[in-house]
């Protein structure tokens, strides 16, 4: 009995729920001394959001003795966090002065901190509102492609996905509401991503590693997708969109509603999309005759999905649930067999339940404690003349809580606990990866205090990763030396093996941002980043045509005979953990008419994974049983090896935004970024994004937007072996929307017009550049409604 009453008294101290009767009020103000209506104010550790009043007033009845910390924005306006120290009368008559800016600042969901454009050591970027639903396309990659520091991976309109600072595939991570997609995206470029962008509320980038909130596959940064499915509040509102673009005869369509009672608040969303063919500016195959198609076939798709969830509302949070179900059916461009062109889609399927929790405590050591969980189930078939080729699925599970604790001298934070498995398999012709199963699990510290007008933000974060499969296969005879030509022709053996490897990667991590001055700030950013293989990067043994190439993974190696001829042979070298040691800084100026963010990064990767070309040619696999004799000519079918080889790279760059609004309706704004990636020891790594540089026009007014981009794709000329220059291209872009009220009802109609110059555009990043460049000139008519 006395060892439940222990029990008990220690819970309760953790999550007491106690009211303290302080009162704070104050006034939010612009550096005019005018009130700013609408501000947000959020008590730090409570969440409890209160909104300034047409006098720019707001009131909390119940605040805890102490040291307390606001944090206080709106739009227009730079954020701000104020500390207090609440005595036993409480605080009476605060003001608060916000500085106005032409930044635009969104917080970030994500991140267990405040965090934005203008206030994180990390740098991040936020697409939201009108300016997310200008820029979304039928992919997540194409969504972000214009974003400083992020490119897309193009892969004809169907399955691009985001490449932050020249880093893609397993390194990006890809999550929605803060936990993984659970797709097979990072496995190669022709699998599309399965997050939505129409339904989205807003997307998160966080570039650079951010491996202590999402673990040791965010190595290069996190694209967050940002949806209501677990709605936290029952206010009734919506969207609704409809859409059609001329360069692919596009149709789209979309809703989100939110709605609900004093305790139970609901969410539904939905959308449809169909499109043919694209178009480019001029012949979809490079070096063809200028008569030459210049329809990139293959590259139709038609997709739909929804989402369903409610919430129970709680007086200190909320606990949700949420089903969502996707359908896409896309062509893979590019999907040949030697000369002939063979029509090839993908038919994917997932569905998705999150859940999600927080539950907030005014007293106790524990003031918040958040949890989220999802189950996925993926799949998706590659289908070729009505026959499936491959099919691969991915059942995903994933759980995280976190323990944010009040103020410790100074220092606010938490604990958090994350948990993964991903049992992965690919079954067909080319299924150039064995069924494997990944668990992770990992436990994280992140804290941050002020020291005067310096905020110090640290985290440690400790793992351990198993990746298994009793699967892997080493096919002998469907690779030869191409130098070889006596080489024989023999039956397929194929030998089987089991795989068991353990990781424990781990990551630290430092951030300091020092307002050094009204209105500017400077951010730093130290961290140190490990990664386990994928198991792509580590078992794959066989033919990707989404990239023209047969993989072969890590647990392999390339030997040399006596005559100079090379073969396959597992490896007798250790697999080594990636490790990354990235520097961030960034300046910024937010206050006034101009402002601007400039960011420069240094990331030094040790035991890098990636794809080496070698002098091997293997099987395409189609037209051949495995008890049948191969073909070693160099003829039909035969594909180039590539090995995923591990070396030391360097990657360093920059990226700069800077913004004017020289007229109160006008706003011109800048940003260029450049990322340099090479081999420590001499080369370039594959597939880097060029130089870019952009500008644009805007114009704002209460019943018109209007905006005008133009970007400079620069030359890469600095390539990897077996690797091609690509040429330059300028993409002129334009939006124009007017907007009216009827009613409750609010309405846009826009026009968006892209790459309105007709460019013929080759992105340097596409595995396909040389088959399926951009689409060339489209403009789209839409209208959007709001209630």
């Amino acid at each position: 009995m006395m060892k439940k009453h222990l029990i008990a008294v220690s819970l309760s101290s953790l999550f007491s729920v106690t009211a303290i009767a302080q009162s704070l009020q104050g006034q939010v103000v612009d550096t005019n001394g005018q009130p700013v209506s609408g501000a947000n104010i959020e008590l730090h550790g409570i969440h409890g959001t209160q909104t300034a009043d047409a006098n720019g007033q707001f009131f909390y009845p119940q605040v805890r003795e102490g040291k307390v910390e606001l944090h206080v924005s709106a739009p227009g306006f730079a954020h701000k966090s104020v500390r207090l120290d609440v005595q036993s009368q409480g605080l009476a008559d605060l003001r608060i002065v916000l500085l106005d800016t032409s930044i635009e600042v969104v917080d970030v969901t994500a991140s267990p901190f405040h965090a934005s454009a203008i206030e994180s050591a990390l740098p991040v970027t936020v697409l939201s509102g009108d300016r997310l639903r200008n820029k979304q396309a039928s992919t997540l990659g194409d969504t972000l492609a214009g974003e400083v520091g992020v490119h897309s991976n193009f892969h004809g309109s169907v399955a691009s996905t985001p490449i932050i600072r020249g880093l893609d595939g397993p390194r990006v991570l890809i999550s929605q509401n803060g936990l993984d997609a659970g797709d097979a995206s990072r496995v190669g470029p022709d699998h599309a991503v399965s997050a939505e962008a129409s339904t989205a509320t807003q997307i998160e980038v966080l570039r650079g590693p951010a491996t202590l909130f999402y673990g040791s596959g965010a190595i290069g940064g996190v694209v967050n997708v940002v949806d209501n499915r677990v709605p936290t509040d029952s206010q009734t509102r919506g969207e609704w969109l409809l859409e059609r673009e001329s360069v692919n005869n596009q149709k789209l369509a979309s809703f989100n509603l939110n709605t609900g009672t004093d305790r139970v608040a609901i969410h539904a969303d939905g959308y449809w999309r169909e499109s043919d063919d694209y178009h480019s500016a001029g012949p979809a195959e490079q070096f063809a005759e200028p008569s030459s198609s210049s329809q990139v076939k293959n590259s139709a798709a038609e997709s739909q999905g929804y989402t369903l969830g409610a919430s129970y509302l709680l007086d200190n949070g909320y606990l949700g649930l949420a089903f969502g179900r996707l359908d896409r059916e896309y062509g893979i461009p590019g999907h040949s067999h030697g000369e002939e062109d063979v029509a090839v889609f993908a038919d994917m399927q997932q569905d998705r339940v999150q859940l999600i929790s927080e539950l907030r405590f005014e007293q106790g050591l524990i003031n918040t404690l958040n949890l989220k969980m999802a189950y996925t189930d993926y799949q998706h078939e590659e289908i070729e003349e009505g026959l499936v080729g491959t099919k691969f699925a991915n059942d995903s599970k994933e759980a995280r809580i976190e323990f944010l604790h009040n103020e410790i001298l100074g220092w606010h934070g938490g604990l958090s606990l994350h948990y993964k498995r991903s049992d992965f398999s690919a079954v067909g012709n080319e299924a150039f990866t064995p069924p494997s199963v990944t668990d992770s699990l990992a436990l994280a510290v992140m804290e941050e205090r002020h020291f005067g007008p310096v905020l110090a933000q640290f985290g440690a974060r400790i793992e351990r990763t198993t990746l298994t499969t009793d699967e892997l296969r080493f096919p002998l005879g469907v690779v030869h030396d191409e130098h070889d030509h006596n080489a024989e022709t023999g039956d397929l053996i194929i030998r089987r093996f089991d795989a068991d490897h353990e990781f424990d990667p781990y990551s630290l991590s430092l951030g300091l941002v020092w307002d050094f001055q009204e209105g500017y700030n400077l951010g730093l950013s130290l961290s140190h980043s490990q990664r386990a293989p994928s198991a792509s990067e580590l078992l794959s043994f066989g033919p990707h045509i989404g990239t023209g190439s047969f993989e072969v993974g890590a647990l392999f190696q390339l030997y040399e005979d006596e005559e100079g001829h090379a073969s396959l042979g597992l490896t007798d070298k250790a697999i080594d953990l990636e490790t990354a040691n990235n520097i961030d800084l960034t300046l910024r100026k937010f206050n006034g008419d101009v402002g601007f963010i400039l960011n420069a990064f240094y990331n030094q990767i040790d035991n890098y994974y990636y794809q080496q070309a070698t002098s091997l040619l293997a099987d395409s696999g189609h037209g051949h049983d495995h008890d049948h004799d191969h073909d070693h000519g160099h003829g039909e079918g035969e594909l180039p090896v590539y090995l995923f080889a591990q070396d030391d790279v360097l990657l360093h760059g920059f990226e700069s935004q800077v913004f004017w609004q020289f007229l109160p309706s006008w706003k011109l704004s800048l940003q260029g970024d450049y990322v340099r990636a090479r081999l420590q020891d001499g080369g370039d790594l594959p597939r880097t994004p060029p130089l870019r540089l952009g500008a644009n026009l805007s114009y704002q007014s209460q019943a018109i937007s209007a905006d005008v981009g133009l970007t400079r794709y620069f030359s890469q000329d600095k390539t990897a072996q077996l690797e091609t220059e690509t040429d330059g291209y300028t993409l002129l872009d334009a939006n124009l929307t007017y907007h009216l009220s009827l009613g409750s009802h609010d309405l846009a109609l826009y026009i968006k017009g892209h790459n309105l110059m007709d460019e013929e555009a080759r992105p340097h990043t596409s595995f396909l550049k040389h088959l399926a460049p951009l689409p060339g000139r489209s403009v789209a008519l839409g209208i959007r409604g709001y209630f």
